[in-house]
């Protein structure tokens, strides 16, 4: 369009210095002047605008899997059951409806897609239309689930910003975080998604197997709001089963004894990290609680802070940068807290590798969690040696 800002007024017209600039008394009433009479036969008629609200209607009947899950132990990415879940809830809830960033085939949003067509959208890569298609359409009563990699969805920020904004019914889920996914390298890991969502008030859910992932994106699906469910690339052992159950600001505890010298706390491919760690630290006669965060944003503070009560340690391990993640979430919960909270995290510039070496070289491996407990065993002990030669 070939137009001009301020057409008609001498000194406004084609300026650039007028841009969100309120005009002074006497420059309004020079402008005015210059612009002549108003027409008010050019004035059309105005409606008044819809009042149309987000639907806050909760589908029914409740859409918890029941059915068969994975078996425990199969290495199976969470990430490959996002699709077959969505087409499993939409036999009870017709109104869900998917839209993918044309990388459904690595999100298997095509596993939904296969099912059922006429509710898929390819969106290309486009994530800020997706978004705001999406958006569209839970204005319509839709539930939408959108799907990229978590990377990408960073691009369509200020859409997500807008949802939140308008209470959207908005269901998000990222594919290919962290530095886990390996050789693809940094341009394709995401490592800022927890802390876009949880400044935007949003639900952030991160399974660490199948299961859970299973789970989490049906409680995802019945919330009333934006909920955002990480779910990483690789093959992970199955840990949960069946019976197993998950809410959002829960959280699981999986190892625990009265011994325990501290807590590790993880989510996603580091849950993982911090069972083998265990089993490592139990050689040495060390014994640690484990805790699987899957719910970031809530947190399940009632577990954290009994945690913090119970070990003189709070270790948070997480595949994401240290700003805005869930080691961050963990401190704000637990502001009062006596307990030292260390926390680890990426902190280097990611490279590419395998999941194992990158995982080690930012210092978030099973390696890396048995050194830091091993260090607060080793400075527990000189202080209470210290304090027993001082008294």
């Amino acid at each position: 369009a070939r137009t001009f800002k301020g057409k008609g007024v001498s000194f406004m017209e084609n300026q650039d210095a007028w841009h969100g600039k309120a005009l002074k008394p006497d420059e309004l009433e020079r402008a005015l002047s210059e612009l002549g009479p108003v027409k008010l036969s050019l004035r059309g008629k105005m409606a008044k605008p819809l009042n149309v609200k987000p639907q806050r209607k909760a589908p029914s009947p409740h859409p918890l899997l029941d059915g068969a899950v994975p078996l425990l132990g199969e290495p199976i990415a969470p990430r490959a059951v996002y699709g077959e879940t969505l087409a499993q809830m939409s036999e009870k809830i017709p109104n869900i409806v998917v839209l993918d960033a044309e990388v459904s085939n690595s999100t298997y949003a095509n596993g939904f897609q296969a099912v059922y067509p006429k509710q898929f959208f390819e969106m290309y890569i486009a994530e800020q239309n997706m978004v705001s298609v999406a958006s569209g359409l839970a204005t319509c009563g839709k539930i939408p689930f959108v799907s990229s990699f978590a990377a990408f969805l960073t691009r369509a920020f200020d859409q997500f910003r807008m949802a939140s904004y308008s209470e959207t019914n908005l269901k998000v889920i990222g594919t290919h975080c962290g530095v886990a996914i390996g050789e693809d390298g940094p341009s394709q890991m995401g490592l800022e998604d927890i802390a876009m969502f949880r400044s935007l008030g949003s639900i952030v859910l991160h399974p660490c197997d199948a299961v859970s992932a299973k789970r989490l994106i049906a409680s995802a699906g019945i919330y009333q709001g934006m909920a955002y469910i990480r779910l990483t690339r690789n093959a992970l052992p199955v840990i949960y089963r069946a019976r197993d159950r998950f809410r959002i600001g829960g959280s699981m505890v999986l190892r625990k004894s009265a011994n325990d010298v501290a807590t590790v706390v993880g989510c996603g491919v580091t849950v993982h990290e911090a069972l083998a760690a265990y089993e490592k630290l139990q050689r040495r006669g060390i014994s640690v609680r484990v805790i699987d965060a899957y719910s970031i944003a809530p947190l399940d503070v009632k577990t954290l802070k009994q945690a913090s009560r119970e070990t003189p340690l709070m270790l948070t391990v997480e595949d994401h940068g240290v700003s805005g993640g869930m080691g961050e979430a963990v401190r704000t919960a637990l502001p009062e807290n006596l307990t030292p909270i260390v926390s680890l995290a990426v902190t280097k510039t990611p490279r590419s590798g395998t999941a194992e070496q990158l995982l080690d070289y930012e210092g978030i491996s099973r390696s890396a969690i048995v050194k830091a407990v091993t260090a607060h065993v080793r400075m527990r002990a000189q202080n209470i040696r210290s304090a027993k030669k001082n008294r």
